[in-house]
């Protein structure tokens, strides 16, 4: 984790991370600690490679969050998710990795991540994973994915 008061990325040309693990993600302090609120990021468009066979596998991710003392800076966050275009691995790996990595970095109030992986193979796979309950009075909309129905 890098210093929490200057994010690297903003107003710079960043590369995109060779890997998950050589990304930096940034975290700034919360402008409204001590605050219940809920911050989402949707990526409809997130890629990562099928470790059997290379090819590419297609996810809207939706990460959900009640931010504690910092927030994650946003340019770091798809710098961070983009580096998964050359990344093999399991659905369920990356999914879980990605709330996980974000939750024990910025340890928010609360994180959940909703990963519905497009079908390959005729089978879509949805994974989510929380970091426990929500708290109290926290307002939880739906998702809004529906669940994959093909073309009809």
């Amino acid at each position: 984790m890098s210093d929490t008061h200057s994010p690297r990325f903003l107003g710079e040309n960043s590369p995109l991370p060779g890997s998950p693990e050589e990304a930096d993600l940034d975290y700034v302090p919360n402008p409204r600690a001590g605050e219940l609120y809920l911050v989402r990021f949707a990526a409809p468009e997130f890629t990562s490679l099928c470790p059997v066979t290379g090819q590419p596998d297609f996810a809207h991710l939706v990460i959900d969050y009640a931010p504690g003392e910092t927030i994650v800076e946003s340019k770091s966050l798809k710098l961070f998710l983009g580096s998964f275009r050359n990344h093999n691995g399991f659905h369920e790996d990356v999914t879980v990795g990605i709330g996980k990595r974000l939750f024990d970095e910025m340890r928010p109030k609360w994180l959940r991540i909703g990963g519905y992986w497009y079908p390959r193979g005729g089978i879509p796979i949805d994974v989510f994973w929380q970091s426990g309950a929500p708290p109290a009075d926290l307002w939880l909309p739906d998702q809004g994915v529906a669940s994959y129905r093909g073309r009809g």
